[in-house]
């Protein structure tokens, strides 16, 4: 579900500002407030709602996607000291993260401040994703398949470290949820790039469509299963 919904953050990101034509700083101002009305509702709220969950988390993916482009092509910072000002902010909000509650484990959010941390920590994560992306796909010379190839092979390496491995399952897991952004966002890209960049063609509002229907099956599912297991397990 997070791999569909980053890949849904950059093409939609995409579609409102370059298909919409309404550019890179509007569409970050518009998807900043959708992320601050949500991650509003979801501090708020007293029970865990699934589909408010994954809005703030589709919000924060597309705010990342324009932010970034706005960072890297608008003020033209470009994506090499784009991606050093985000790792930065990255790694300063994790150590006051870490010197205010304690640790920086998505299993310990169990204050207010914790999960403001959160979703402050993943809103920064998946903009520096989405210049990560960006960089392997257009400065590499990877192109978009050879990028969201490597980095798949990125994050089976991760997956099998915290199989086989002792590393920080806190580690692991920030690694893991950085990459899967620039893995939604090249992923993205192929499926709508014009084929003679490398891509399927099939433009950011079509995907993003099919990218959100995806989306939605799937918590429906996952919760249905996971419902039904507690109520069997009662």
């Amino acid at each position: 579900m997070k791999i569909t919904a980053t890949t849904l953050g950059e093409t939609g990101g995409d579609w409102l500002s370059m298909t919409m034509n309404m550019g890179y700083l509007v569409s970050t101002l518009i998807f900043f407030a959708l992320f601050a009305v949500s991650v509003g509702m979801q501090l708020m709220s007293k029970k865990h709602h699934p589909f408010l969950y994954w809005t703030v988390i589709i919000a924060t993916s597309t705010a990342g996607t324009t932010l970034s482009d706005y960072m890297d092509r608008t003020l033209e910072l470009g994506y090499t000291k784009g991606a050093i000002i985000l790792v930065t902010i990255l790694l300063s909000l994790l150590a006051l993260w870490r010197l205010t509650v304690g640790n920086v484990s998505v299993d310990n959010i169990k204050t207010r401040k914790a999960e403001l941390f959160y979703w402050a920590t993943i809103l920064i994560s998946n903009t520096l994703g989405t210049a990560l992306g960006d960089f392997l796909a257009d400065d590499s010379g990877l192109g978009f398949l050879g990028s969201w190839l490597l980095i798949t092979g990125i994050l089976l390496l991760v997956l099998a470290a915290a199989r086989f491995t002792k590393m920080s399952r806190v580690v692991l897991f920030w690694v893991a949820f950085i990459l899967t952004r620039p893995f939604g966002a090249t992923f993205g890209d192929v499926l709508t790039k014009t084929r003679e960049r490398g891509g399927f063609d099939l433009g950011t509002g079509y995907s993003s469509l099919i990218l959100l229907g995806m989306l939605v099956i799937a918590i429906q599912w996952f919760y249905f299963r996971k419902n039904k297991v507690v109520a069997v397990a009662a």
